[in-house]
Formats: C-alpha cells, sequence, structure tokens
C-alpha cells in the first residue's frame, strides 16, 4: 500500500476533474433520454438509434484526439511549453482534418439509414434529429483538441469547468425545447438536437477564450503562434491518435452495430436499450476519466525517464477503477426494478430493463480493465497493437456471441446484452498483457 498512495493522491487530484466532467455528460445524456421519453416513447427509440450512430463517430474523433495527451504530457514532464502550444496547433489541424472525413461518412450513413432495417414509423423522427447531431460534429471534434491540451498539461479542473458549463445549458436547453416552456416551441427530440449542437458550440468558444486570453496560458499561447503546421508533427499526431481512434470506434462500433440488431426487435427493445445505454455510460465515463489520469502521469513519467512509476501509477489507476466499478453495479442493482419507469411510463420497456441487469454488472469488471490499460498504453504511446486487440474482441468475439445469444438461441435483447462481458473483458486482458511486456521492455532497456 506504501508503494501505491502516492499515486492514489495524484491520481485521484488529477482524475476526478475529468471524471466530474465526463459524469457532465452523462448527466446531460440522463436528462436527453429521461425528458425524450417522458415526451415520447417513439421519440426515444429514434433517439436510441441517431445516438448509437453518432456515438461511434464522436468516440472515435475523441480517440483520435487523445493521440495530443502523451505528446502534450511528456514535453510538459520536460518543461518544453512553447512546443506543447505548437503540438495544440497542429492537433487543431489534424483533428480538423478528421472533422470533414466523418462528417463525409455519416452523410453517407444518412443516406442509407431506410435500408438497415430500423421501425418505419421511427425514420421522420430519426432523420432531423441526425441532421443537427450532424451540425454539432465539427465543434465537438475541434473542442476535443483543446481538451486534450488542457488535460495533458494537468490543468484538469478547467477542462472540467468547461464541460460542466456547456452540460447545465444543454439541460436548460432540453427543458425548454423537447416541452416549449417560456414560450419557446415544444420540438421534441429535434429540440434536443437543437441544444445539444448549441451547447457543443458553447464549449468549444470558452475553450478558445481560456487559451488565447488567459494570462496562464500566455506561453503556450506563444509557442502557439511562433512556429507553423508541419508534416512532421501531423505524421507523430497521426501516429499515436489513429490506432487509439480505432480502437475506440471498434469497441463503439461493436455497440453501434448491436444497436442495429436491438432494432430489429422493434421499438420497445429500443427505447429499453437506449436506457440502459445512459446508465452503462456512468461507469464508462468513470472509468475512463480516471483512466485518463494514468495515461497523463504514464507520459509524465515517460518524459522525466521514471519507468518504474508508470506500472505503479497504471495498477493504482486500477484499483480506484476496481472501487467504481463495483459502487456503480450495487446502485443499478439496488435500483433495478425502478430504473426503467424513471425514464418512462411503458411497463414493457421498463421490464426488458430491469431483465439487463445482470449483463450490465458483468461486463463493469472487463470495462474497467480496458479502459485502465488501454490508456496505460496510450501513456507510453505503444498504441499500434491495441487495433488487432479490438478487432478479435469486438468483432471476432463480441458481436458474434449477441448474434448467437440474441437470435439464435431467441433470448432477445438481454441476449446480445450478453456479448459484452466477452468483449470487453478480452480486450482488457490483451490491453493488460501488453502494456506489461512492453514496458519490462522499456526498463530493461533503460
Amino acid at each position: 500500500m506504501k508503494r501505491y498512495s502516492e499515486h492514489y493522491k495524484e491520481l485521484i487530484h488529477l482524475g476526478m476533474p475529468i471524471v466530474v466532467g465526463q459524469l457532465g455528460i452523462i448527466l446531460v445524456s440522463f436528462a436527453d433520454t429521461f425528458m425524450v421519453g417522458w415526451h415520447s416513447t417513439e421519440e426515444l427509440g429514434a433517439a436510441s438509434f441517431v445516438n448509437n450512430m453518432f456515438n461511434l463517430a464522436i468516440i472515435f474523433a475523441t480517440g483520435f484526439s487523445y493521440g495530443l495527451t502523451p505528446i502534450v504530457g511528456k514535453l510538459f514532464g520536460k518543461g518544453k511549453l512553447r512546443e506543447a502550444g505548437l503540438m495544440l496547433k497542429n492537433a487543431l489541424f489534424a483533428n480538423g482534418v478528421m472533422a470533414v472525413m466523418l462528417i463525409a461518412a455519416m452523410l453517407l450513413l444518412y443516406d442509407n439509414i431506410g435500408r438497415l432495417g430500423q421501425p418505419e414509423e421511427l425514420l421522420h423522427l430519426m432523420r432531423p434529429y441526425y441532421i443537427i447531431l450532424l451540425l454539432s460534429l465539427p465543434f465537438t471534434v475541434l473542442f476535443n483538441a483543446f481538451k486534450q491540451f488542457i488535460d495533458g498539461i494537468t490543468d484538469t479542473k478547467a477542462s472540467m469547468w468547461i464541460m460542466l458549463t456547456g452540460n447545465v445549458a444543454n439541460i436548460i436547453g432540453n427543458y425548454l425545447l423537447i416541452f416549449g416552456k417560456f414560450g419557446f416551441p415544444e420540438w421534441g427530440l429535434f429540440g434536443a438536437g437543437i441544444s445539444t449542437l448549441l451547447s457543443r458550440m458553447l464549449m468549444l468558444f470558452i475553450a478558445m477564450a481560456l487559451f488565447f486570453k488567459s494570462r496562464r496560458y500566455h506561453t503556450y499561447m506563444q509557442g502557439f503562434f511562433s512556429g507553423s503546421i508541419t508534416g512532421k508533427e501531423q505524421k507523430r499526431l497521426n501516429k499515436i491518435g489513429l490506432p487509439v481512434a480505432l480502437q475506440m470506434g471498434m469497441e463503439t462500433a461493436s455497440f453501434s452495430l448491436a444497436t442495429i440488431m436491438v432494432g430489429w426487435l422493434g421499438t420497445t427493445a429500443l427505447a429499453a436499450h437506449q436506457i440502459m445505454c445512459t446508465v452503462g455510460q456512468v461507469g464508462f465515463m468513470m472509468y475512463y476519466g480516471m483512466a485518463a489520469a494514468v495515461a497523463v502521469k504514464a507520459s509524465n513519467y515517460s518524459g522525466s525517464g521514471e519507468k518504474r512509476e508508470i506500472g505503479r501509477a497504471a495498477a493504482a489507476g486500477f484499483h480506484i477503477i476496481i472501487i467504481m466499478a463495483i459502487i456503480a453495479s450495487l446502485l443499478v442493482f439496488l435500483v433495478r426494478n425502478d430504473m426503467g419507469h424513471i425514464f418512462t411510463d411503458s411497463d414493457e420497456v421498463a421490464l426488458l430493463v430491469t431483465q439487463l441487469t445482470v449483463p450490465f454488472m458483468l461486463y463493469q469488471f472487463g470495462d474497467g480493465l480496458q479502459c485502465n490499460y488501454s490508456n496505460a498504453l496510450r501513456g507510453i504511446a505503444d498504441v499500434k497493437p491495441v487495433m488487432l486487440y479490438a478487432f478479435i474482441a469486438y468483432f471476432i468475439i463480441s458481436l458474434p456471441v449477441g448474434y448467437l445469444f440474441g437470435f439464435v438461441f431467441g433470448w432477445g435483447l438481454p441476449g446480445v446484452w450478453l456479448s459484452f462481458p466477452f468483449g470487453l473483458t478480452s480486450a482488457g486482458v490483451m490491453f493488460y498483457l501488453r502494456f506489461r511486456h512492453t514496458l519490462k521492455a522499456q526498463i530493461t532497456k533503460q
């Protein structure tokens, strides 16, 4: 315990603001699901499909932006603050290019939305909501670059407050535009989309104002303007960012493809799936918030040459995440019979939500394990193998198991959800083994 105690303190100090910011995202997701669900079960089903499709793009973009964190963290560890500011400039360009590519991909998906076997009665709700979320995508992608820079220099409280401000604005906008309060139009699901767009714009503008106007970022800003965007730095960002994006994208794609399978089961299954995905994000965001702190500390230690501390920081992070997973599982178990009725008045949907409690609890350990060690690998810039591991875990294992349990065995929605523990746990084990092997090699070489 003495070996880890200092790491616990540092990770909690660094990671809790990230966790709080992530929980703010969950609060918005809860508010979206709650308000849309009480406005209309059909709108809740439509939101389930569209949100899961966009989660794929957003998580992919977020993973790509993570390529900046270990680079900035290493520069920060060496005291090279101007160089860190210049890396942000390069990252904004790289993320802007990524935004254009994702918009093109999402437009292609939109053009084929009617061919994916979704309930016909939901298509007229899905399409306008989809377009609004598409408009918000570039603001999210550019904000990601600022956030990863801020986290990389250990100023995690600043990004927390920016995210909380945007999240509060989103919730207020939801209330006004979904239900038409205080003279605003009652736009339902479309109103939720407008609120999301405006809040994402707000977060980007606040991050820009903080970086370019705040005195504490003056040295970084000088570096930002002193150099230019170069092919060398773009290659450096892509070398780390793309493998992480593909790893996270494949994980999210498995959930998105599972959502398409859920759509084959009908509107009720989609609505229950959306509710449980919202609840499941609580654990994921908490784990990823703490794991992001692990990545920052690993990159800082890598920059200062303290290789042995990297392994201890990663282990300490996993200890904290396990406690989080136990708490999340217990809370969901205790409210399992009432959880569905929080979001909808449909007894059928609520019953399905209750049936998903066991699969949810089963995958928390694997989710925490893969979050922690994928980020530990990111911190030491060893990210190429994670693509292969993610492909095996999510496409070779998880998706076929979901189809087998859900449709071949006839277990329906709970069967699809039982695939998640298989995919996440296998990914976590592979990431852990790779991290242990790479770190041992680095220590030996040192």
